[in-house]
């Protein structure tokens, strides 16, 4: 066993915060997915997921990787957070028996008697951009700066989060560590792709199927742009709207694909679609599984991710994995991510964001050189190297107290 790996009693257990699992997966779900399935192939780790819920937490083992186990009592939301926010207790242990680390893998890590904590923080669009925010995430920066004033070790996806909250909390940046996602569905033990679809989740619209060779695309179209993620403000699928508006005005064989469901402020994005000419080649899939979202994958000219602001970004390097091309916007960490392999424009710039897509669908040598770049990219970002530097963290985290 390496120097410095505990072994039989001496693993370090540490308790995870797997709530974002429970329903459909947003990014934060995926992650936890990814991490947990990694970790549980840690000789030195032992991981006990839990669930902040009172009613859903029996569905918490099913839904967790095999290797980790659920142990716990039950732990209503609302009054334990509302008691975390103001004091430092109840602590994590009374739920889940004895920790050496616990991680609050959603902005929020639980007060602990004994155990380290680590948090996650994912970014900080709360701080740079409010407006594009609802109310319950406003409240995050508190609890990380809370959290971070009382010794939580911060953990961030990218370089640029990890700067972010060196810069806006005052952390010690020796506590502050860069451990990036893998690939959903790639490398590490989950659930995904083992789920069945909810009912309505498999590709739906006009003219849409199924198969190894991908989705179709709507009727009237011979080929699609796919967006990946909840209608959001931080999206900017309003603007995507206008960008394509200006492709399919130039290239009639074209429709866009918005596979993810309604957020907060999605009433913008279905205005847009409204006044595009074009709003009948324009179809919004909601929530889809990752069985599904692969095959929408697999049949897409293009990605298109027009974010505001990102912490990191699963659905570029999803696509990448599966050779589609990438144009994306600079915005937050999607530079970092992304490398040379996709085709950046700045945000809220829809003429760029239209050339650029143009140019992608109609130039086949710049589309075979993105392809190959991606996969190279893709091929960087792997579960397995994300649960070894959690681990990582965790040891020193927990060496410290």
């Amino acid at each position: 066993m390496p120097p410095g790996v505990p072994s039989g009693s001496d693993r370090l257990t540490v308790a995870v915060d797997a709530t974002p699992l429970l329903g459909n997966l947003t990014g934060v779900g995926r992650f936890c997915d990814g991490a947990l399935g990694a970790l549980a192939q840690r000789p030195e780790i032992d991981v006990n997921a839990f669930a902040v819920t009172w009613r859903r937490r029996r569905r918490l083992p099913p839904l967790v990787p095999r290797g980790v186990r659920v142990d716990q009592r039950a732990m209503p939301a609302r009054p334990l957070h509302a008691a975390w926010v103001r004091f430092k207790t109840p602590p994590v242990e009374w739920f889940v028996g004895r920790a050496d680390v616990v991680h609050g893998t959603n902005f929020v890590v639980p007060p602990a008697r004994r155990a380290a904590r680590v948090v996650t923080v994912h970014d900080l669009t709360a701080v740079r951009f409010p407006e594009l925010c609802d109310r319950s995430t406003l409240g995050f920066p508190h609890q990380v700066r809370r959290a971070a004033a009382e010794g939580a070790w911060i953990h961030t996806p990218s370089r640029f989060v990890a700067d972010e909250v060196v810069a806006e909390f005052g952390v010690e940046p020796a506590r502050v560590r860069v451990v990036a996602h893998g690939i959903p569905g790639h490398g590490a033990p989950s659930r995904l792709g083992l789920e069945a679809a909810a009912p309505g989740a498999r590709p739906a619209g006009p003219g849409t199927g199924s198969g190894s060779s991908g989705a179709s695309p709507p009727v009237g179209a011979r080929r699609y742009i796919l967006a990946v993620g909840t209608v959001e403000p931080r999206k900017d699928y309003p603007g995507l709207v206008r960008a394509f508006t200006h492709v399919a005005g130039a290239m009639g064989d074209v429709a866009l694909v918005v596979a993810g469901a309604d957020g907060w402020g999605a009433d913008a994005f279905h205005d847009a679609r409204e006044a595009s000419p074009f709003r009948r080649s324009i179809v919004q899939l909601g929530y889809v599984t990752d069985d599904a979202l692969a095959q929408w994958l697999a049949g897409a000219a293009v990605l298109a991710f027009p974010s505001v602001y990102e912490g990191f970004g699963f659905p570029p390097l999803e696509a990448m994995a599966q050779g589609v091309p990438v144009v994306a916007t600079a915005g937050g960490a999607v530079p970092e991510v992304v490398g040379d392999a996709a085709v950046l424009v700045p945000p809220g710039d829809c003429e760029a964001l239209a050339g650029a897509l143009t140019t992608v669908l109609g130039d086949d040598e710049a589309r075979a050189a993105l392809i190959e770049r991606g996969r190279r990219r893709a091929g960087e970002f792997t579960w397995e190297a994300c649960g070894a530097g959690l681990a990582g963290l965790y040891t020193d985290a927990s060496s410290a107290r």
